[in-house]
C-alpha cells in the first residue's frame, strides 16, 4: 500500500526527531562520562586501584566509631568522595561543612593497654595493624612532633635553642590538648663537642651551651581511665642543632655503665649524659633531669594506689635517646612497665645492649620507612654482617637494632612522590601519614585514613603536585616579625612565662595533688600563690 506524499513526509520527520533525541541522549551520556573521567583520573589514580581499596575496606570489620561516622550525614561532599577516588586538590579548599574530623572517636583500651605496649611483643597486632594500636602510635608520634614544632631554631632569636612556649600551654598552642596529657618538666641537653666557628650559634642570649631536648608529661585523669593506667610519657627531640649533628657522627661504642659488655654510640651517650657546673641549664645532665622527674611521678602516683607505666618516644636522634632513657629507667625501677615507640631511629648499641634491654623487659616498637636511610645507621656494614650472625653475633663492635619493627613503604601511598628524597623520607610527618594509611604488608594504602594530608608538606615537599599543597609551608607569618602600634616592624618579645628557666622548686602538694614546678621569667623558679609565677 502506497503512502501519500504528506504521510511519507510526516513519517520521515518523526523518524528524524527520534534519531536526534537518541543522539542527544548518547552525547549527554558521553559528556557525563568524560566529565567523570576528567575529575577522577589524576596521577594518583594511576598509583592506586579503587577496586582494591574498596575490597580492602570491606574486608576490615567495621568498628563502632566507623558506624557512628556513617550515621553522621554531611550536607556537602566533594566529587572525589562521591566517586570513591583518592583526595584531589579541591579537597583542600575550605568549602565549609564538607570537611570531616581528622580523627575518629577514641576507644577505651584499658583492657588491652599492656598488649598495645608490647607485653606479648605485639604478636598478631602489627600485620594487620590493629586500629586501636594505630591510634596509640599516632598519639605518641604527635607528641614527638611537638618537640620540633615548638623548638626555636631561629638564629636571629635571642632564645634560639629553647622551647617557644612554657610547659602549661605547649599542648594548647600545638593542638594536642585533646590527647589528655599535661607537661610536667622540660629537658635540656648539653652538646659537648668543639664546633667550628662557622657553625656556632650567634645572637644566643639565653644559653650558649644548652638546647631544649624534650619534655616529661603525664596522662590526666580522664585519659588515664581510657588507657587503663597513669601513663608517664617522655618525648625526645631529633637532630636540629649543628653540634648535635657532630655528636651523631661520633660512631664509636663505649660502655653505658659499669657493665663493659653493654656499649652504645658515644655521640648519643654524650648528649644524654653530659653536664657542666658552669652552665645555667645543664648543671644536671639530660639523664639526671628526666630520671628525677620520672622517679618523682612514679612515687607520687603509686603512693595514691594507681597503676603506672612509662612510655618513651622520639624521632631520629630522639628515638636513640628514648632507648637510653628506657634502659636507665628500667634499671632504676625494675617493676615499672617501660615501653619505647620510636620513629626513624638509628641503631644505638651493640649486641650486649640489645640483650640487656631484653633481659630488663623493655618493650620497643620501631616504626621505620623502607626508603629512609637513618634506621640503617650507624654501621653501614651491619646488614652484611648480620648474614653471618653465627660468626659476628657476639662481636661487641657490631651495632644491633632492638625490639619489634613496623615497616612502612612510602610507595604504597598514592599521595607521595615516588622520588629519591633522603630528607623527605626521614620526615616525621611522612611517618605519621604512612602509619595512618597502613593496613598490612600485603594491602594498599588504607582508604579510610583520616590524618590531614597537608601535614606531610609541613616540613618537606613529598606530596604529589596534583594536590597543590605548598612545600615547607610551616613557618611564622612575616618570618616572625610583627607590626607594632607605632607602625614599625619588630621582633615580638616573649611573654614572661615563656622565657626559659633553668631551676625548679616544688610547691607543696595540696589535697593529694602532685607538686608543681613554677616557672620564673628571671631564670629562677619560685613558689607563687594561685598557681601563678612571678619574680621574687
Amino acid at each position: 500500500m502506497e503512502m501519500s506524499p504528506l504521510t511519507e513526509l510526516t513519517t520521515k520527520r518523526t523518524r528524524s526527531m527520534k534519531t536526534r533525541r537518541s543522539w542527544r541522549l548518547k552525547l549527554n551520556i558521553k559528556k557525563r562520562l568524560r566529565l567523570h573521567l576528567r575529575l577522577s583520573c589524576a596521577r594518583s589514580l594511576r598509583q592506586l586501584s579503587t577496586k582494591r581499596i574498596l575490597d580492602q575496606d570491606s574486608a576490615v570489620k567495621p568498628r563502632e566509631d566507623d558506624k557512628s561516622e556513617k550515621k553522621a550525614c554531611r550536607p556537602h561532599k566533594t566529587l572525589s568522595r562521591l566517586f570513591h577516588v583518592p583526595y584531589t586538590a579541591v579537597d583542600f579548599v575550605d568549602l565549609g561543612d564538607h570537611m570531616t574530623p581528622k580523627m575518629t572517636p577514641k576507644q577505651n583500651i584499658s583492657a588491652m593497654w599492656q598488649e598495645f605496649h608490647g607485653s606479648s611483643n605485639w604478636e598478631n597486632l602489627l600485620d594487620p595493624l590493629h586500629p586501636d594500636l594505630r591510634r596509640e602510635i599516632l598519639k605518641y608520634g604527635e607528641f614527638a612532633e611537638a618537640t620540633y614544632d615548638s623548638f626555636d631554631f631561629d638564629p636571629l632569636s635571642e632564645y634560639c635553642g629553647s622551647c617557644r612556649y612554657n610547659r602549661h600551654k605547649i599542648f594548647e598552642k600545638l593542638g594536642l590538648a585533646e590527647h589528655g596529657y599535661k607537661v610536667k618538666q622540660y629537658i635540656y641537653a648539653l652538646s659537648h663537642v668543639d664546633v667550628p666557628d662557622w657553625l656556632k650559634r650567634s645572637h644566643a642570649m639565653w644559653s650558649k651551651d644548652s638546647n631544649w631536648m624534650g619534655y616529661v608529661a603525664v596522662s590526666r585523669k580522664e585519659e588515664s581511665h581510657r588507657i587503663g593506667r597513669r601513663d608517664i610519657m617522655v618525648a625526645w627531640r631529633g637532630t636540629i642543632a649543628p653540634s648535635e649533628w657532630f655528636s651523631d657522627l661520633r660512631t664509636g661504642l663505649e660502655p653505658i655503665d659499669d657493665n663493659t659488655n653493654v656499649k652504645v654510640q658515644e655521640g648519643f651517650l654524650g648528649i644524654y649524659k653530659s653536664k657542666d657546673e658552669l652552665t645555667r641549664y645543664n648543671k644536671l645532665s639530660a639523664s639526671e633531669q628526666v630520671m628525677q622527674e620520672v622517679l618523682r611521678l612514679v612515687n607520687f602516683y603509686r603512693g595514691n594506689g594507681e597503676e603506672v607505666s612509662l612510655t618513651v618516644t622520639g624521632h631520629s636522634l630522639g628515638g636513640a635517646l628514648a632507648l637510653l632513657n628506657a634502659y636507665e629507667a628500667k634499671t632504676a625501677i625494675p617493676d615499672l612497665f617501660v615501653s619505647v615507640i620510636s620513629f626513624g631511629a638509628p641503631r644505638v648499641g651493640n649486641i650486649g645492649f640489645k640483650e640487656k634491654l631484653d633481659e630488663l623487659g623493655v618493650k620497643t616498637l620501631r616504626v621505620v620507612v623502607k626508603q629512609d636511610v637513618v634506621p640503617k645507621l650507624p654501621g653501614l656494614m651491619n646488614k652484611m654482617l648480620n648474614k653471618f650472625h653465627g660468626l659476628t653475633g657476639k662481636l661487641n663492635w657490631v651495632y644491633r637494632h632492638v625490639g619489634n619493627q613496623l615497616k612502612l613503604d612510602a610507595f604504597t601511598s598514592p599521595y607521595l612522590k615516588h622520588e629519591s628524597d633522603l630528607s623527605g623520607c626521614h620526615n616525621l610527618e611522612l611517618y605519621l601519614h604512612l602509619t595512618d594509611g597502613f593496613l598490612s604488608s600485603s594491602s594498599t594504602y588504607r582508604w579510610s585514613a583520616r590524618r590531614d594530608l597537608a601535614l606531610v608538606n609541613k616540613g618537606s615537599g613529598m606530596l604529589i603536585e596534583d594536590l597543590k599543597i605548598p612545600e615547607f609551608w610551616y613557618e611564622f607569618p612575616y618570618k616572625g616579625l610583627v607590626l607594632n602600634k607605632h607602625g614599625r616592624w619588630v621582633k615580638p618579645g616573649r611573654q614572661p612565662e615563656d622565657i626559659p628557666s633553668p631551676l625548679g622548686i616544688e610547691t607543696p602538694s595540696k589535697h593529694g595533688r602532685e607538686p608543681e614546678h613554677i616557672p620564673s621569667p628571671l631564670g629562677i623558679e619560685t613558689p607563687s600563690k594561685h598557681g601563678r609565677s612571678g619574680p621574687f
